[in-house]
């Protein structure tokens, strides 16, 4: 009698009880059933002429060795030669092997039922699955034998085992019962299995974690398991992390891949697989599903959040089909699935240019402008508006790509006129979108023309302009940026409009100074006053009727200190109002005197010589030193000059009575008495030094600027000499003659060769410059290839430093 489970294996070890139920269960085995060659129970049996029985393919074997190594044929039980290699199946006694077997299994499978428990012994267990196992993969029909014995749930039970071992040969049991047995596997589809294994895929132990994949990979070729795995939460988001880890091994990633293909077949399981970052089989079934799939997967697609570089492979995988499915003009849903979906991926600037290659903006032209029966509601107007706004904004080249007959483009006349008359007809939020869409068309320099002609022509900037109160914010702010973008190009108009009766730039003030976080709108709205023209009188009028300057430094004032609390917004906003309150400097020479009031009242100049301090803020330094130009320019109309008496009868007579007497504490410079606050004096006010280290700047805009400030100290008006020795005394006098050595901006190098000539005035530094050969060259340069202006200004310096004789007129004065 055989001590094993399946009669060839001795697992050892086994408790008491497992050895004594194996013992009872198992029929003797006969001699008669074992092959003599194999010693084996035989399953076919067969007898030679000798009388003698062997399993078939023994013999077989047996007698193909004989004839290959040149024997005679011969028994091997008796070592007879045969005449004949006749095989005669002895049915009788396979018949009975058969049912000794089945006897045999029987009692073994009745010993498993009694084994199998999550609580039993690990070796009784152990063998019972074994068996199991045995008994699958020795014949297919035995897993009828399995189903009917009722022992696949037993299986599941025993996956609850606190051993390892159990659990792992539960897994693998149970994937060898149901492989290719749709019967099975619908055993595996009732209660709470499936929730069970797919626990195991986040098991610490990876051997559990392979098995249980392996077998999901099995249940899954199942369309009715197929949506049991996809129902149990979870599953498939550890599935595709499995697919993708690079730390779990590869038969466990294979599987894992293979499953969710398989699960891939329930539309609801696509869509899970989306959410969990595995957007390829959806993106397949939006090209090679049925036009109901289309819409379905369209419509799921619009729903989903993706990154940037996801929407970019989106839009290069089904950016033409979506397109396709917004023409469908009889399908309305189609259209609102595809136009959300498409919505989703153009918020991307790169998946916005591959939309924009295949073909999408002719068909949100004619989606915003068709009236009729095919149109669109306008809830989907605004979908197409927002997307029409995130495709122009990608920067593409939007003035060669035709949108509709005619070779209209976006920014034709006609394109644009049809869009302020939407925007002038329809609701906020499509208003909203639409704005954007001019932002994006005047925020190029190709296409911003052809815009500002459209507007001009239609006579649409006064209604531009009242957006800037309308109740909704993001209309608001789509409206500043729009209006700033267009004011380098029509700024009167512009500041006309904000001027006017509508109290528009009433409304722009308080916006700006609302003591609230500082805010896009709020950068956007001191962008726009920042930007208009800053010599227009009666926008500085109304302001200074309003009393905005004095508001705007207080609040510059708080930003510096620290008292605002900061955000990505609060550079630009505080640019925008420094520049809007520079612009009080332009009207120093106002009639009223209202200008120059508030900048001494409020000791402006002082706040400007503190920004020019701002590192790393180029647009506040530069604004803050042409504001200190024209304060300075003002200086000597407000110095008070020193009064002297008369001359007397005698001093008449006697000259050597007639001598001043000297004044102490007067400005070098402007000659009389001189304040910062009162008189905006640059020296007063200790800012020469600090206008001079902006000479080193890397910004040649800012150092234009600071040049144009420290050129006040040598104007005609003032003592020259005098405001030289103040520049050398600043060290400033070298970085200016080191301009001249650099390559700079017609207007920068203009302007350092005024400022050159006004120094070399001085002997000392004309003696000094005619021995340094660059500076003599830069000068020549200057005389040779300057405008005219600056060549008669290069000749004068010329011949401070003797490089032309002074008699000299090549060009004749023309003032």
């Amino acid at each position: 009698m055989a001590g094993s489970w399946d009669g060839s294996q001795d697992l050892g070890g086994q408790s008491d009880d497992s050895y004594h139920f194996e013992r009872l269960r198992i029929e003797p085995i006969y001699d008669a059933f074992l092959c003599p060659l194999t010693k084996q129970v035989m399953r076919d049996p067969v007898t030679l002429e000798t009388g003698q029985t062997f399993e078939r393919e023994a013999i077989e074997k047996w007698f193909r060795e004989c004839r290959e190594n040149g024997r005679r044929l011969v028994c091997p039980s008796t070592l007879r030669e045969l005449r004949s290699n006749e095989l005669n199946p002895s049915i009788a006694l396979r018949h009975t092997i058969e049912e000794w077997n089945a006897r045999n299994e029987a009692a073994k499978l009745d010993m498993a039922r009694r084994c199998l428990s999550s609580n039993g012994p690990e070796d009784d267990n152990l063998h019972a699955l074994k068996f199991v196992q045995h008994l699958c993969l020795n014949n297919h029909s035995n897993k009828r034998v399995i189903h009917n014995a009722e022992l696949i749930p037993m299986i599941v039970d025993v996956l609850k085992s606190s051993s390892r071992r159990v659990r792992c040969t539960s897994l693998e049991t149970l994937r060898i019962v149901v492989e290719e047995d749709s019967d099975n596997k619908d055993i595996m589809a009732e209660g709470d299995t499936v929730r069970t294994i797919v626990k195991f895929l986040s098991h610490e132990q990876s051997k559990e974690r392979e098995e249980a994949v392996s077998l999901l990979y099995e249940l899954s070729k199942s369309e009715l398991l197929c949506k049991k795995i996809g129902s149990v939460n979870g599953a498939i988001l550890i599935l595709v992390g499995m697919a993708s880890s690079n730390s779990e091994n590869v038969l466990t990633v294979e599987y894992a891949d293979k499953t969710l293909d398989n699960l891939a077949q329930c539309e609801n399981n696509v869509r899970q697989m989306a959410e969990s970052g595995r957007l390829q089989p959806l993106l397949t079934l939006l090209l090679e599903g049925s036009p109901e799939t289309k819409v379905s997967m369209a419509a799921y697609l619009g729903e989903l959040v993706l990154n940037n570089e996801v929407k970019v492979f989106v839009a290069r995988t089904v950016g033409f089909s979506l397109i396709s499915l917004m023409n469908h003009n009889n399908n309305m849903q189609s259209r609102e699935a595809a136009l959300k979906a498409i919505n989703q991926i153009s918020s991307d600037e790169t998946s916005s240019k591959i939309l924009v290659e295949a073909g999408i903006l002719p068909t949100l032209v004619k989606d915003l402008f068709t009236v009729g029966s095919n149109h669109l509601p306008m809830k989907l107007k605004e979908v197409s508006a927002t997307i029409l706004a995130n495709v122009v904004n990608s920067g593409h080249d939007f003035d060669s790509i035709p949108v509709g007959p005619k070779h209209l483009t976006l920014v034709s006349e006609e394109i644009i006129h049809n869009l302020l008359h939407l925007i002038s007809n329809t609701g906020p939020t499509i208003e909203s979108k639409l704005l954007q869409v001019l932002v994006g068309l005047t925020s190029s320099e190709a296409t911003v023309s052809s815009v500002v002609r459209a507007i001009k022509s239609s006579g649409a900037t006064a209604s531009l302009v009242q957006f800037v109160e309308a109740p909704q914010r993001d209309l608001r702010v789509a409206s500043l940026k729009l209006l700033r973008n267009l004011s380098p190009h029509m700024g009167p108009e512009l500041a006309g409009c904000l001027r006017g009766t509508g109290g528009q730039l009433s409304s722009l003030i308080r916006l700006i100074l609302e003591n609230v976080v500082i805010t896009e709108e709020h950068a956007a709205a001191a962008g726009l006053l920042a930007d208009l023209p800053e010599r227009d009188a009666g926008l500085t009028r109304q302001m200074l009727h309003e009393r905005a300057f004095p508001s705007f430094a207080s609040r510059i004032v708080r930003i510096r200190q620290g008292e605002t609390r900061g955000n990505r917004f609060t550079t630009p906003y505080l640019d925008g109002l420094v520049k809007v309150l520079a612009r009080i400097t332009y009207a120093l020479s106002e009639d009223s005197g209202t200008a120059r009031a508030i900048c001494q009242d409020y000791n402006l100049a002082s706040l400007f010589i503190d920004l020019l301090q701002a590192n790393g803020l180029d647009n506040l330094q530069m604004v803050s030193a042409m504001a200190l130009e024209n304060l300075s320019q003002e200086t000597k109309n407000l110095t008070k000059l020193p009064e002297f008496p008369a001359p007397g009868f005698f001093a008449s007579i006697f000259p050597c009575l007639s001598k001043q007497p000297v004044i102490s504490g007067l400005c070098p410079i402007h000659r009389g008495t001189c304040s910062l606050e009162e008189t905006f004096c640059l020296l007063e006010g200790q800012a020469v030094d600090k206008l001079a280290a902006l000479l080193d700047h890397k910004n040649d805009n800012v150092i234009e600027a600071a040049l144009a400030a420290l050129a006040t100290l040598l104007d005609d008006s003032v003592d020259i000499e005098q405001g030289t020795q103040v520049l050398l005394d600043a060290d400033g006098v070298k970085p200016i003659l080191d301009l001249l050595l650099g390559k700079r901006t017609e207007n920068l190098r203009r302007r350092t060769v005024w400022t050159v000539e006004r120094l070399l005035r001085s002997k000392d530094i004309a003696s000094e410059v005619a021995d340094d050969p660059n500076i003599g060259t830069a000068l020549v340069d200057a005389f040779q290839h300057g405008d005219y202006r600056t060549r008669q200004i290069a000749e004068r310096a010329l011949k401070h430093v003797d490089k032309i004789p002074n008699f000299s007129d090549i060009y004749p004065d023309k003032g």
